[in-house]
């Protein structure tokens, strides 16, 4: 199994009134994730399955990636807003081997997870910016861990569109 794995892009800041779960894109954050999920969908044929936080930035993040595969339909995943490993993997593995399935979500989970399937203890330093994506082949399975492909940040994804 292919896993993609991608942050959201830039988001509105914390406000007073605003829960986190709200939060959106900003203007510049739909602009270039646009730029950067075009230059993805060269580098990754259409995937089997989307799945994303339920958050807003998260969901708006998927909706414009889906756009650029052609029409992917985005599934709310709510382990992807801070779910354990666990709960993840069951989903996960629920896809066949030859599937790709992507994943976008919030740091630091992300990065805790890249970590995780590369067999590291250190999220840090794996981090991701705000629209990177990384690629990694599972073996059996995701708690079985995997190979990473590479790993991108935006602005390479925006070159390659």
């Amino acid at each position: 199994m292919r896993l993609l794995i991608v942050r959201h892009a830039i988001a509105e800041d914390r406000t007073a009134g605003m829960s986190d779960a709200e939060r959106a894109l900003t203007p510049e954050g739909i602009e270039r994730f646009e730029e950067a999920a075009a230059g993805l969908a060269r580098l990754v044929d259409r995937p089997d399955a989307l799945l994303t936080s339920p958050l807003t930035r998260a969901r708006q993040t998927a909706d414009i990636a889906a756009r650029a595969w052609g029409g992917v339909e985005p599934k709310s995943t709510a382990v992807l807003a801070g779910g354990t490993f666990a709960e993840l993997a069951k989903i996960v593995d629920a896809y066949p081997d030859d599937a790709t399935v992507v994943l976008v979500g919030h740091e630091p989970q992300v990065s805790d997870l890249l970590a995780h399937l590369v067999g590291s203890r250190d999220g840090d330093r794996f981090a991701f910016k705000k629209g990177g994506v990384a690629l990694v082949e599972l073996g059996d399975g995701l708690e079985d861990g995997g190979l990473l492909l590479w790993c991108l940040p935006p602005k390479v994804l925006r070159k390659l569109a």
